[in-house]
């Protein structure tokens, strides 16, 4: 096995670990510190892909299987439990209860059909169908930055579960998404928003107190994360389209 291939490996491992982390602190009523380690994972997870083609090759369907075991801790159930379970502002997440265990349920399996779905059939697209696990995260992560912790609108409980229930089935509807490879389309965006939302996350982990400078740091910059999410999902399936004119037959190169 190469070297590049077991770097691969270690990143798909570290995925994973965060993953996990990231569900262990929303059950110990640290989301912050939970949407931090969730964003380390994306991380990772681009790192692995990247790894994995600087080895060359044909991936194994153990390596597929083995990416999206580590996907499913860090992009369904982590997501999942942030949105389900809530042991801040409880008084006002209270009266929906249920509804939150519904709607991280659709967010959880939904997220895990569409890794069957890509680890079976879809990795042999040249896109991605369906927004990809790591995608939701992000946006799920935004949302809960907005709604919930420390929710600079305010806690808004439907707000969020809606937002979180209708996004989900975007990841297993039959739309065109660019993979972010070198080259590809909004690669720079997303990783900007990745960036975004990190460093709004950093500060959080200190708790600012609403209205002092690093506050509004964090406000802002998830404030541009949300912008590069929504550039994303209305751009993304154009992106998709244009690039497969480009590359038809008849399309003309001069």
């Amino acid at each position: 096995m190469s070297g590049w291939r077991w770097g691969a490996n270690l990143a798909t491992l570290a995925n994973g670990l965060l993953g996990a982390g990231a569900v262990a602190y929303t059950l110990a009523g640290n989301p912050r510190f939970a949407l931090l380690l969730m964003v380390g994972a994306i991380g990772f997870d681009g790192l692995d892909g990247l790894l994995a083609r600087r080895a060359g090759g044909t991936p194994s369907v153990v390596g597929r299987v083995l990416d999206s075991l580590a996907d499913s801790l860090s992009f369904a159930l982590a997501p999942a439990v942030l949105v389900a379970y809530h042991t801040f502002n409880a008084g006002s997440w209270q009266p929906y209860g249920w509804a939150a265990l519904l709607v991280g349920a659709e967010v959880g399996s939904l997220a895990v059909a569409r890794l069957i779905y890509f680890t079976l059939r879809g990795h042999a697209h040249p896109h991605f169908v369906g927004a990809s696990t790591p995608q939701n995260a992000i946006a799920v992560a935004v949302a809960v930055l907005f709604l919930d912790v420390p929710g600079y609108l305010g806690t808004a409980p439907v707000a969020l579960l809606l937002v979180a229930a209708l996004l989900a089935p975007l990841m297993v509807l039959p739309i065109p998404y660019p993979k972010l490879r070198r080259g590809g389309a909004l690669r720079g965006t997303m990783a900007l928003t990745s960036l975004a939302l990190a460093a709004a996350l950093l500060p959080e982990q200190w708790w600012p107190a609403p209205g002092s400078a690093w506050a509004n740091f964090s406000e802002l910059a998830a404030a541009l994360a949300a912008l590069g999410i929504a550039l994303y999902y209305l751009l993304g399936p154009l992106a998709v389209r244009a690039a497969e004119r480009n590359a038809s037959p008849g399309a003309s190169h001069g």
